[in-house]
């Protein structure tokens, strides 16, 4: 038996609707979108819905970029003005 995650549609819009502040920088929902971004590319989700499903656990690395991903969000959020490239492979950590 396979199982899917069902998006609804929702997962090439939710890399387009970047709402941006009248200003033209980022603000924190941004900064959240593309934590969110990562970590679905990640492959954290199925990992974690495979824990749920059979009980093994998911990879510790994966665990561990969740938490980093998070830090990372949590301190662009707080810096002001979020750098504009935000989104740039530098202020993110690298699943290896």
């Amino acid at each position: 038996m396979k199982f899917k995650v069902i998006e609804g549609g929702l997962g090439q819009a939710a890399l387009t609707d970047w709402r941006i502040e009248e200003d033209g920088r980022p603000n924190r929902d941004d900064v959240r979108r593309e934590a969110v971004r990562r970590l679905n590319d990640s492959g954290y989700h199925p990992s974690r819905i495979r824990e749920f499903v059979t009980g093994a656990p998911m990879p510790a690395a994966l665990q561990y970029l969740s938490m980093q991903i998070d830090f990372a969000a949590e301190a662009l959020s707080r810096l002001d003005p979020i750098p504009a490239d935000f989104r740039s492979d530098g202020y993110w950590p690298a699943y290896s």
